[in-house]
């Protein structure tokens, strides 16, 4: 892909955007509405894109790909954790270092990397793009929210397993698998109903994370040191280490340069949500996503620009 035309991708990305920021300004999206969209994205159009995208003729090749790319992001995974804890090991203050830790680890995959994706490469970025999100909800889902997770009994851990088995884009996966590998079509009203409301997937998850931007106030932990080792690592180290994993075990093409896309984003939002469940305070999470998100305008094609020279 031409990276003028990612460029092209990543300034429609931005003006939806400032559509969110503009409709937050005017008021036109209160809290409650902005949760609700968010379930909405999360709980039904994002499901919809992934099984619509999985609607293809079977093809030995791609199953491959999509095989490398899941082994390279669990290895990516592992190499994340380990690094943010070498990192982040001399930081003492608690709520910053799982704050760092977190964000440096998890990237904003589904709600800005499968929209970006997918108005990119249509379906066949997606359909690669899922095994990231599979990996995302289940290291977020177990590593993730046991990094805030005071309470370490065997009963929470179960409800994370369920939490991830049940989350309805992993199950989203499974179903769409079955169509892919059986060749299955979907009946064209169903079909066509799924296709309508995975298109709303991209405009709707930019205006929603605009409208989240339009909260933010660059705080005083914007002097942070760690708030900036965080966005390094987050938005440039981590993506060109993915780079290097995906190369070394073979992952090429459309696959590669979705994975390495999804991985580039910026922070997980979520990290605010854990932040406020762990009753700390939210505001170096609230800072770091922001900073992260508007810089990855600007590293997300840096990035993606390295690959052919890594």
């Amino acid at each position: 892909m031409n990276i003028s035309v990612l460029n092209n991708q990543i300034i429609l990305i931005f003006l939806l955007m400032l559509v969110g920021v503009l409709i937050n300004k005017i008021g036109f999206m209160h809290p409650q509405t902005a949760n609700d969209l968010t379930n909405i994205l999360l709980n039904i159009v994002s499901p919809c894109l992934i099984i619509n995208a999985f609607e293809q003729s079977y093809s030995a090749d791609r199953v491959q790909q999509l095989l490398l790319a899941g082994i390279g992001i669990i290895v990516f995974y592992l190499l994340e954790i380990l690094l943010a804890s070498i990192f982040f090991k001399g930081v003492k203050d608690s709520n910053l270092r799982r704050i760092y830790k977190y964000g440096s680890i998890f990237s904003n995959a589904g709600f800005m990397g499968i929209p970006l994706v997918s108005s990119l490469f249509g379906k066949m970025g997606v359909f690669f793009a899922v095994v990231s999100l599979a990996g995302f909800n289940i290291f977020n889902w177990t590593y993730g929210l046991s990094l805030f997770n005071k309470n370490k009994s065997n009963i929470k851990k179960l409800s994370r397993l369920r939490t991830v088995l049940l989350n309805p884009n992993i199950i989203s996966i499974f179903l769409g698998l079955i169509l892919f590998i059986f060749s299955v079509s979907l009946p064209s009203t169903i079909s066509q109903t799924v296709k309508y409301v995975g298109s709303i997937n991209t405009p709707l998850s930019m205006i929603v994370i605009g409208n989240s931007l339009g909260n933010i106030k660059i705080q005083k932990e914007a002097k942070s040191l760690g708030i900036w080792l965080t966005v390094f690592l987050r938005n440039i180290l981590f993506p060109i280490l993915a780079i290097v994993v995906l190369e070394f075990l073979g992952v090429s093409g459309v696959a590669l340069d979705t994975t390495v896309i999804m991985m580039a984003c910026p922070v997980a939002g979520i990290v605010v949500l854990f932040t406020l469940q762990n009753k700390d305070d939210v505001s170096p999470a609230i800072t770091l996503m922001g900073i992260s998100t508007i810089l990855s305008l600007i590293t997300i094609p840096i990035v993606f620009y390295l690959i052919p020279y890594i």
